[in-house]
């Protein structure tokens, strides 16, 4: 996996560090930096046809929470509402931002490329980033696992 680092004082190695233990994709990875007004927040995407994955890290870095929507339930009656499910989570780093955009669009990349599905399960997408981002090893049976909605709940480990 080729990972490329664009983020001034960040090198691909130091990325790659920061993703050791986490599935491999043949995709190359960009990480490049996200300037925002107000406050730092997640962003990331999964290029299909140019087979690249960017991460964006908010720039200049400071702590930040950011809610995670993880699972929804549709509610009774006629009209399509949903009732969510979600975390909040304390990015402390640099390396949770990547970890956690990397898995989530990992699992874009899972879904798409190996399983032949559609990509747009942002939940389930959301649900493996969050059960596994702090994980020392996370293998492709974790992804499985995350599609199914059930298993362990965030692993803060």
């Amino acid at each position: 996996m080729v990972v490329r680092s664009e983020l001034l004082g960040y090198s691909g190695a130091e990325a790659t560090r920061a993703l050791e233990g986490l599935p491999r994709c043949d995709y190359e990875v960009v990480i490049k930096p996200l300037r925002y007004r107000t406050h730092p927040h997640l962003a990331a995407r999964c290029e299909f046809e140019e087979r690249r994955i960017v991460l964006q890290v908010p720039t200049p870095f400071r702590p930040f929470k950011e809610p995670v929507i993880f699972a929804a339930r549709r509610k009774r009656g006629d009209v399509m509402r949903f009732a969510w499910a979600s975390e909040t989570v304390l990015f402390r780093g640099r390396r949770d931002v990547l970890r956690f955009l990397y898995c989530h669009e990992w699992m874009h990349w899972y879904l798409h490329e190996v399983l032949g599905k559609g990509s747009a399960a942002e939940t389930a997408c959301d649900r493996f980033a969050l059960r596994n981002f702090r994980r020392q090893v996370v293998t492709t049976e974790d992804a499985d696992e995350a599609l199914t909605r059930k298993g362990r709940l965030a692993s803060r480990g």
